[in-house]
């Protein structure tokens, strides 16, 4: 299982409890564990903390605001998502106004896809 350190498990609970609106809304979605998937929020994985993680799907889901699209964040996501592949872990990233728009639809998709990526293991 990926895990972080002790640093990590701190900052995540911090983030746990400052979750922003789409995070929190699609956490209401996935954490009764549909079709038997298990997510897990903010969890941290070496350097890094995940906004989801599914272990049995080996995919991060990362919701992304508008802070995701300035500065040097679109090169640390890069280097992120390089480091969870390394690592043979899949990351999707979901724009928050999508979440908005239609929570469920979006948690329908990321479901669907996470067993998708299950069976395949």
């Amino acid at each position: 299982m990926l895990q972080g350190g002790e640093g990590g498990k701190k900052r995540a609970r911090q983030l746990r409890q400052e979750a922003s609106l789409p995070e929190a809304l699609l956490w209401q979605r996935l954490k009764a564990g549909p079709v038997g998937l298990k997510f897990r929020r903010q969890h941290p994985s070496g350097p890094y903390i995940a906004d989801f993680y599914c272990h049995k799907a080996k995919l991060i889901v990362e919701v992304d605001g508008i802070a995701h699209d300035v500065g040097d964040n679109p090169q640390q996501d890069l280097k992120r998502d390089a480091w969870f592949a390394e690592r043979k872990l899949e990351v999707i990233r979901i724009p928050a106004k999508e979440v908005l728009q239609d929570v469920d639809r979006t948690a329908q998709s990321i479901v669907e896809y996470a067993a998708g990526k299950a069976k395949e293991k």
